[in-house]
């Protein structure tokens, strides 16, 4: 892969992050040998095809959202959710708020802190939602904006994961996690591009015009054992959640860190 289609690609996807792989693949060889012919006693040119096993480049890409994929993937968000709860799965605040009133497992004080910081969390999420999706989302004024205010979500977010840790058996199954698991799984679908090392043109990594058309290629791709997917998928899972619960503030060196954390087998 040259660095000008690197280039070309990472200015057409505007992409998030982007790392490599390499694949075994069979592929044919075709060598041509001048021999000398026994009959004739002249030169003659064989060529001899044999099948090797070499391993090739490929390059994923992470591609950054558009304002009206936001959108969607918010909007995705909140239909997980009210399914949930219209099915009787609590939020993480009505959960909390539900044993601050009546006690329980949860410590008062952890119960009240919690609900004060999920109300303080969903507050500063909406509102830098509503930033990235302002047609001055690019300028300096805005960036510096929705910067601060991810910093701010990321050490909430960090307080909270710190009690419900304490509690995780707890927390793990309520309508939030869902959400929040269907909407990362949205960006997975939508977002993840994969390239060829001697290929010019860069495809989506789950083919399909809806969302649902997508999800039954990836459980496709995840009960038939697709060797790409085996290969990447948990990377991709684990990049894409970094980058979701970070508010899409996480910086290319962050998530670079990461994945070579991952590729140490140290996560």
């Amino acid at each position: 892969m040259t660095q000008e289609t690197i280039e070309q690609t990472r200015k057409k996807l505007k992409e998030i992050y982007s790392f490599t792989f390499e694949k075994k693949e069979k592929n044919k060889l075709t060598e041509t040998k001048t021999v000398k012919n026994q009959d004739t006693n002249e030169d003659e040119e064989v060529s001899i095809t044999k099948e090797i096993e070499e391993s090739v480049p490929y390059r994923v890409v992470m591609k950054k959202p558009s304002r009206r994929q936001i959108e969607e993937a918010e909007l995705e968000f909140s239909v997980e959710m009210s399914k949930c709860i219209k099915n009787g799965i609590l939020t993480k605040a009505m959960l909390a708020k539900k044993y601050s009133d009546t006690g329980g497992l949860l410590a008062e004080e952890d119960a009240k802190s919690l609900t004060n910081m999920y109300i303080k969390y969903g507050e500063m999420s909406n509102e830098i939602e509503r930033l990235q999706i302002s047609t001055d989302s690019e300028s300096e004024k805005f960036k510096n904006k929705i910067g601060s205010l991810a910093g701010d979500i990321a050490l909430t977010r960090k307080d909270i994961i710190n009690v419900e840790t304490s509690y995780a058996n707890l927390f793990n199954h309520t309508a939030d996690m869902r959400a929040e698991n269907k909407v990362i799984q949205w960006y997975i679908l939508n977002l993840t591009y994969i390239q060829k090392d001697d290929q010019d043109e860069i495809e989506p990594l789950f083919p399909g015009k809806t969302f649902e058309h997508k999800l039954q290629v990836f459980y496709d791709m995840e009960e038939e054992g697709d060797e790409i997917y085996d290969l990447i998928g948990g990377k991709v899972a684990a990049l894409f959640s970094f980058w979701y619960y970070s508010s899409g503030s996480a910086s290319s060196d962050e998530l670079a860190s990461l994945n070579q954390d991952i590729d140490q087998g140290n996560i």
